[in-house]
């Protein structure tokens, strides 16, 4: 029997350093519109915008944010993904600790699982206000899918995004700004040929004191093909169900990944 995951992906207007706020219209919207999806999908930093203010926005993991994602995924039966700024002076499994722009998988039981953003943006200062994580991606198997989150900025880095038979679907979420926005769907684009593998994107819209971001918000299949495309500056959520069935059928077809490079992923010498 053909394995489905039903999506919804909130292209969302995050209000500026506002968690309350947040939390609160992602739950009304969540219930309004997220219908019978088994994963919900929101921007990077959903609390509180992409703020490089972290000494004042950054929460505990124990803080209202988190706190907010496990109860609504509890109480929704549905998995979350986003990032979070996080405080976390506890040594993990990461070399730093501090300030982290953190992944959450949130699973229906409220089990968590995290990745701490690779790729800081250095345009934006990023680099000088958070820990950068150590680990190259975090896999989650869910609803017999393999899915490979990661953070906005990553998504310019071809190599830490490469397949290595390793996942099904490739998820970003995003504050990426309007000026760049060619760059953003191009590259969706790119990572889904490339890796023979459904690519979500969930970028928020709206405004904050330094951009603004119309979104563009995809979630396409291994062809690079829209399955559901979000209206450029407008706060909605858009559904997309994903087969695995029809995946695997295109990787026998054209098995493209057999004939992969073999590579070492290391780290950069300037961090």
């Amino acid at each position: 029997m053909d394995k489905l995951l039903k999506l919804a992906v909130f292209q969302m207007d995050t209000r500026w350093e506002s968690s309350a706020e947040n939390c609160r219209r992602v739950a009304e919207w969540g219930d309004r519109e997220a219908g019978d999806a088994d994963l919900i999908v929101l921007p990077e930093m959903f609390a509180t915008g992409f703020s490089m203010e972290p000494e004042r926005i950054a929460q505990e993991m124990e803080g209202e944010a988190v706190s907010f994602l496990r109860e609504l995924a509890m109480r929704t039966g549905k998995a979350i993904i986003t990032s979070v700024a996080i405080r976390d002076h506890i040594r993990r499994t990461e070399a730093e600790t501090g300030f982290f722009n953190r992944l959450f998988f949130v699973a229906p039981d409220g089990v968590w699982l995290t990745y701490n953003k690779r790729h800081l943006f250095r345009m934006g200062g990023e680099h000088e206000r958070y820990a950068p994580g150590s680990e190259r991606q975090l896999i989650v198997h869910y609803k017999g899918f393999r899915i490979c989150p990661m953070i906005c900025y990553d998504l310019r880095f071809p190599v830490f995004s490469r397949n290595r038979k390793d996942y099904d679907v490739l998820v970003y979420v995003a504050s990426w700004p309007e000026a760049r926005r060619y760059a953003w769907s191009t590259l969706l684009r790119a990572r889904a040929i490339e890796n023979q593998a459904y690519v979500v994107g969930c970028n928020r819209c709206g405004t904050d004191p330094g951009n603004s971001y119309s979104g563009d918000s995809a979630v396409l299949d291994f062809l690079g093909q829209p399955l559901a495309e979000a209206v450029p500056g407008r706060e909605e959520m858009i559904h997309a169900t994903l087969s695995l069935d029809e995946l695997e059928g295109f990787r026998q077809r054209f098995p493209a990944h057999l004939d992969a490079d073999d590579f070492t992923l290391g780290r950069s010498s300037s961090r």
